[in-house]
């Protein structure tokens, strides 16, 4: 049986579909810029990268195709998106190949949390958005496993480097959704206190 959707939990769903594509498109950048310098200074690095890049460019194109049916569009902030994903993956990549990582574990581990709220909120409402974001989110927990493993013996620096990004994107996200990203984690909270 298929629940209609109340106007708010409409309204949520339309800015998950948003902040998602800007999210992959900030991540298209970040690996692009990552990649021009990786291919003079790490080359070693330009494999693997570009494999996360090709994932981010497909996710980007799943959530620009899942806007329409769901009233949404493309972000007011994606300039932020764009410009400040590329020069976090340019500023990241030129700290050298830890710098690298530490971005990539920052943004995805950030990601994941949030994806994590979307599953749970989404489960019940959009069964269609909900299988693509779980498929989505097996190849970013990839990226995410990759980078750390990159990362062992991780020093101050890198963890001081990675709390800076997610504070970055947490603050992205937020305006991208208006604060339903909040309302969603915190609504997954009383959920899981409850049980």
């Amino acid at each position: 049986m298929v629940v209609p959707l109340s106007p708010r939990d409409a309204l949520t769903i339309a800015r998950i579909v948003r902040v998602n594509h800007a999210g992959e498109f900030g991540a298209i950048r970040i690996y692009s810029a990552q990649i021009t310098v990786a291919r003079r200074l790490y080359p070693e690095c330009v494999p693997v990268l570009s494999e996360m890049l090709e994932h981010e460019i497909r996710h980007c194109t799943l959530f620009r195709q899942a806007m329409p049916s769901r009233k949404s569009r493309p972000c007011r902030v994606m300039q932020l998106w764009s410009g400040g994903g590329w020069l976090l993956g340019f500023l990241t990549a030129l700290l050298g190949r830890r710098g690298v990582w530490a971005c990539t574990a920052a943004v995805e581990a950030t990601v994941h949390h949030h994806l994590d709220d979307q599953l749970h909120f989404l489960a019940a409402r959009d069964e269609e958005l909900h299988a693509l974001i779980l498929s989505i989110r097996e190849e970013e927990l990839a990226h995410l496993h990759h980078a750390e493993q990159q990362l062992v013996g991780e020093d101050n620096f890198a963890k001081a480097l990675r709390a800076a990004i997610s504070v970055a994107t947490n603050i992205l996200i937020w305006l991208s959704t208006w604060g339903d990203s909040v309302r969603m984690a915190r609504a997954l909270r009383q959920t899981d206190l409850s049980h």
